[in-house]
């Protein structure tokens, strides 16, 4: 992307696929005890409480009775079942679990040589790296580079194993000489499709590198094989991006992929990217919090470095951020100023999609430097506020929008009996003020209820892994095991 803004997704699948807890620490408290099994299976009701159920008319339920039943809302203000735990929402609001539609996990990964059966040499502790979603109410995620990797930590979920989101999965096509799956012309782009359907994939993400009848022909495929496409324009459309614009080019992974196909950053140029966009019945996910830590970084590393989640952060990762950071290069003006242009013109993109009725959903670009998993779905919300949406629709962004383009709105995105209880309870309403996302009081992970006082102690626990560990981790060896 623009000036080295991701440099690759390659690179970066490789910079997450890192240690996120030594290999020998233990499962994390927040797995499912005996207690805690059998707790699912009884019912479990929040009551007194105000709902924000996030459906098209999005009608708040006051003072209602959500009761759950295993890993699923099984009725709203209906008699109380015998053997019903009771949680008091008197004066908070419950809404949906929030959804992130573009992230890249930390996962196990292998960073030096190879050699038949040698496999990975730093492991992660998904547990450890699942809590950052789990304590900010992000219960479903779409990886956009994902690896064999990625099916392991999401399965390890789906056993009971580890508490986390729900996680899509994209395989990423690039061209040029890159890494991973690339191709150069139609016929490979064709077969990669096909061998990622193969694999278990769901969905398709175009990257910049590819060429013109690669990129076409990898669309058509997965159209034929039923899976929807994400991803980059790509850069050799810069001059002519109308014709990027095909049937079934679903969504947009970035404002930036506009700003890079133009020198022009106006309200009049944000409008014919709107327009062809619309037309196209393509969506959009701005993220918009990873170009404003570019900025900040381009500048500084001291918001890095002062990051109140930093802590919560793997030390190689930290390592990686403070001391090998590709946006921080020094004092250069004239690039910072280009960054600052470059946000102001992504919220005046977000004004004009928003006025042509381009679907607009919450992704952040998680591992990007700066950019906390869990924790920058709250700043990405915000910002969208900031760039002219409403809190209600800014919400609407991050949960029944994302989940009706992943085709799973039946199962997630809003509080409705039959949905699964990916639930947040707030401690003030998000409508009145966006910044009330942050005042979590509980969250319900699949049914699972994690409440504040379990969130502050399994943050406290891990902050003091990483403190302990903070010297054995240098990103510049990394690749010396």
């Amino acid at each position: 992307m623009h000036f080295k803004y991701f440099n690759s997704i390659i690179l970066l699948s490789f910079l997450t696929g890192l240690l996120n807890g030594c290999s020998n620490t233990p499962k994390s408290s927040i797995n499912n005890s005996p207690e805690q099994e059998v707790q699912k299976q009884t019912f479990l009701a929040i009551r007194n409480v105000n709902v924000i159920p996030m459906t098209s008319e999005n009608k708040i339920i006051k003072n209602a009775t959500v009761i759950i039943k295993g890993d699923k809302i099984v009725s709203i203000n209906e008699s109380l079942p015998d053997n019903t735990k009771i949680i008091d929402g008197t004066g908070k609001w419950l809404m949906p679990g929030l959804i992130d539609m573009h992230v890249h996990n930390l996962a196990d990964i292998n960073f030096s040589s190879n050699y038949p059966t040698k496999g990975a040499a730093s492991f992660t502790n998904t547990q450890d790296f699942m809590l950052l979603y789990v304590v900010n109410g992000v219960t479903t995620v779409f990886e956009l580079s994902a690896r064999v990797e990625h099916f392991g930590q999401r399965n390890e979920i789906i056993k009971g194993n580890v508490i986390g989101p729900r996680i899509a999965l994209a395989a990423l096509i690039d061209g040029g000489n890159r890494s991973g799956k690339v191709a150069n012309t139609p016929s490979d782009g064709r077969q990669f499709v096909r061998l990622s359907k193969a694999e278990g994939y769901e969905f398709i993400k175009v990257y910049s590198h590819l060429n013109i009848e690669t990129y076409y022909a990898i669309i058509d495929e997965a159209k034929k094989q039923g899976m929807k496409v994400i991803g980059h324009i790509p850069d050799v459309f810069k001059g002519r991006t109308e014709e990027a614009f095909i049937s079934h080019f679903g969504m947009v992974a970035h404002a930036e992929e506009y700003s890079k196909q133009t020198d022009k950053f106006t309200d009049e140029v944000a409008h014919e990217f709107a327009q062809m966009t619309k037309e196209n019945g393509t969506w959009l996910t701005p993220t918009l919090t990873t170009m404003e830590w570019i900025v900040n970084q381009s500048r500084s590393l001291n918001g890095v470095r002062n990051l109140q989640s930093l802590e919560y952060v793997h030390p190689l990762m930290q390592s990686k951020w403070l001391t090998s950071n590709d946006y921080n290069k020094g004092s250069n003006p004239e690039r910072i100023a280009y960054f600052e242009q470059l946000v102001d013109f992504h919220k005046k993109l977000v004004k004009a999609f928003y006025k042509v009725g381009v679907p607009i959903v919450a992704g952040t670009d998680a591992g990007t430097s700066g950019v906390v998993w869990g924790y920058s779905l709250h700043d990405e919300i915000e910002l969208l506020v900031e760039a002219g949406l409403t809190p209600n629709e800014a919400l609407l962004s991050a949960t029944r929008l994302p989940a009706t383009w992943l085709e799973i709105d039946d199962k997630i995105g809003t509080v409705e009996v039959g949905k699964f209880a990916d639930l947040i309870l707030l401690d003030a309403n998000p409508l009145n003020d966006i910044k009330n996302i942050r005042k979590i009081s509980g969250v319900f992970v699949n049914g699972q209820w994690v409440d504040k006082i379990k969130i502050d102690s399994m943050l406290s626990d891990l902050s003091k892994r990483n403190t302990a560990n903070k010297d054995k981790y240098d990103w510049k060896k990394r690749r010396e095991n």
